[in-house]
């Protein structure tokens, strides 16, 4: 990878998320693109009398304002700065304004390979915007984008799970995932869970013969369960094999696929997961 970027707020789950940048980031020829996006404070126009905080325009309040930016500002060169003396090629991005918009016009200017993200659990960026700005830009980046939970302390990505359910062609994302997975030397199995409440669209084999003779691969890389919800077999399948890393694919639907496939398993592994999760999108 040429490019990872890695939107930061600071947080402990920022350290996780650089983390497990780091494991992907190949030293001699991946940019680690460090990126804060600055919301300046706005003070409340509704302060009563006798408040101590300055008013908008005072030299007191532009004094607590610049403190406030050159403090960020010092943070982030120093994210960077200690990747460069650990031996990565980083970059800091200063950004004013809201995440959403922060990433993607980072994501139209430099082009990374992938997007790794936080999501903490004390209130953080991507807790205040999980419903809405970081879900989609998990599941409609033009890049893979990695979600890294409160609950998990990245060090490795060796024990990896694909979950599939056999729709619809990932050819393509599988051969990204089969690069990614020998550079670091990881072992993916493909995972299926049936349920009720995902009905088959596609028969399983069709599939599932294609990826074999694709990949070379047997029936032992590939598991098949049964669970009441795929999302709780595949929480339940993570957790059995001690995963360090699960895998899923997002794409476009059309209207009646809106109905008959679950248009919301991503979306609901995004909020819930407490394994990393790397969403891959189909063209």
């Amino acid at each position: 990878m040429n490019r990872i970027l890695i939107p930061i707020d600071f947080s402990e789950n920022a350290d996780r998320a650089l983390s497990a940048a780091k494991i992907i980031a190949d030293k001699e020829s991946t940019q680690l693109l460090i990126l804060h996006a600055y919301q300046p404070y706005i003070a409340d126009v509704n302060v009563t009398p006798g408040n101590v905080l300055p008013g908008i325009g005072s030299p007191d309040f532009l004094s607590m304002t610049t403190e406030l930016e050159d403090e960020f500002r010092q943070r982030l060169s120093h994210y960077a700065d200690t990747l460069s003396d650990e031996g990565y090629k980083a970059e800091a991005i200063w950004a004013v304004g809201g995440i959403q918009s922060s990433v993607e016009d980072a994501i139209k200017e430099y082009n990374p390979d992938l997007v790794v993200m936080g999501r903490t659990g004390t209130g953080g960026f991507l807790d205040k915007l999980i419903g809405s700005s970081a879900t989609k830009i998990a599941l409609n980046s033009p890049c893979p984008v990695m979600i890294i939970p409160p609950q998990s302390n990245p060090d490795k990505f060796k024990n990896v799970v694909y979950a599939t359910q056999f729709e619809y062609d990932e050819s393509d994302i599988l051969k990204e995932v089969y690069v990614l997975m020998n550079r670091l030397g990881s072992k993916l199995k493909l995972l299926k869970v049936h349920a009720d409440t995902q009905p088959d669209i596609q028969p399983d084999n069709q599939y599932i013969s294609e990826i074999k003779e694709i990949f070379s691969i047997t029936d032992q890389d590939i598991e098949i369960r049964t669970a009441k919800h795929v999302l709780d077999g595949i929480e339940a399948y993570c957790d059995e094999v001690k995963a360090d890393l699960l895998i899923m694919s997002s794409r476009e639907r059309s209207f009646i696929e809106e109905f008959l496939i679950n248009p919301s398993l991503t979306k609901r592994l995004v909020i819930d997961t407490h394994v990393p999760l790397l969403v891959f999108h189909l063209k």
